[in-house]
C-alpha cells in the first residue's frame, strides 16, 4: 500500500500514524483487545493518597489524620442532643426507652441517639370531654346536637331521673406521668367524671339540681374528677366542668316546667 512501510524507513513496524503494531497497544495507548487494560488499583489508591495529603497539614495521613476526623465525628455525634423546648411544650428525655428527666422551654441538653431521646408533648393545649351528647357539623344545621341517653340520663337522690349533659376542659400537667401511666386520656377523663358526675347528683335532690345547684355540682365534679385522676398519677389537671343542659327526661319535662311556673 502507498503508506505502508515496514522496512527500515519505519523501524518496529509502525504504522501510517506512528504507532506500533497491534500486539503493542492501541492507537490512545491501551492494550490490545476489547475494552482495553483495566484501570490500576495501585494508581487509584495513590491517587486518593494523594488527595488525603492535600486534605491535611503537611501532607501527612497517618494515625494523627484519622484521629482528627474520628474527633470530628464525636463532636458533630455530641451535637446532635442539643434540642429546643418551646414555651408550650415540656421537654421528656428517655434513656434507652426509659424515663430519665423532665426539662423545661429554652434550650436543653440530652445524650445523642440511641441513648437518650426526647419527646415534647403540649401541655398548654385545653381538651374538650362532652358527656352525655355529641356536636356534629352539617350543612344545614352546622350545630347539630345529638343526645346520648346512656351517658347523660342519671337517677337523683329522692329517685327522680335528670338528663344531664356536660363538658369537661382538661390539659397535660406532667407531661411525664401523662406518656408513661395514661394509654387514654381521654377515655380516662371521661370514664371518671361521668362516674362522680353520677356519685353527685344522685346524692340531691332533683329541685335543686334543676335549679340553683349548678355552680356548686360543677366544682365538686371537678374536684372528685381530679382527686381521682392524681391518685392514678395521670398527669392530667381538670381545667373546668361545665354543665350544659340538666333538664328532666323529655317525656316529663314540659309538665315539670308548668310546676315550675
Amino acid at each position: 500500500m502507498p503508506w505502508s512501510n515496514n522496512g527500515d524507513g519505519n523501524p518496529g513496524g509502525r504504522g501510517p500514524w506512528g504507532q506500533g503494531p497491534s500486539g503493542g497497544g492501541g492507537p490512545w495507548g491501551q492494550g490490545g483487545g476489547p475494552g482495553g487494560q483495566p484501570p490500576d488499583l495501585d494508581e487509584l489508591l495513590r491517587k486518593g493518597q494523594d488527595r488525603l495529603k492535600n486534605i491535611f497539614p503537611g501532607g501527612k495521613v497517618g494515625g494523627g489524620g484519622f484521629l482528627i476526623v474520628g474527633v470530628v465525628i464525636f463532636v458533630l455525634w455530641l451535637a446532635t442532643g442539643f434540642y429546643r423546648v418551646e414555651t408550650d411544650q415540656q421537654g421528656v428525655v428517655l434513656r434507652f426507652g426509659k424515663f430519665s428527666e423532665l426539662t423545661q422551654p429554652g434550650l436543653n441538653y440530652h445524650l445523642p441517639y440511641p441513648i437518650e431521646s426526647v419527646i415534647k408533648p403540649a401541655v398548654t393545649n385545653v381538651n374538650r370531654v362532652d358527656i352525655g351528647f355529641r356536636t356534629f357539623a352539617d350543612v344545614r344545621n352546622p350545630d347539630r346536637v345529638q343526645d346520648i341517653p346512656k351517658e347523660s340520663l342519671m337517677l337523683t337522690g329522692d329517685e327522680n331521673i335528670v338528663d344531664v349533659d356536660f363538658s369537661v376542659f382538661w390539659r397535660i400537667s406532667d407531661a411525664s406521668k401523662y406518656l408513661f401511666n395514661t394509654q387514654n386520656p381521654d377515655a380516662n377523663v371521661k370514664a371518671v367524671a361521668q362516674s362522680v358526675m353520677r356519685e353527685v347528683i344522685g346524692r340531691m335532690e332533683i329541685t335543686p339540681v334543676l335549679t340553683e345547684a349548678r355552680n356548686e355540682i360543677e366544682q365538686e365534679v371537678a374536684l372528685l374528677t381530679q382527686n381521682v385522676l392524681d391518685s392514678y398519677e395521670t398527669g392530667v389537671e381538670i381545667r373546668q366542668v361545665q354543665l350544659q343542659k340538666v333538664d328532666p327526661p323529655t317525656a316529663v319535662i314540659d309538665a315539670f316546667r308548668d310546676v315550675q311556673a
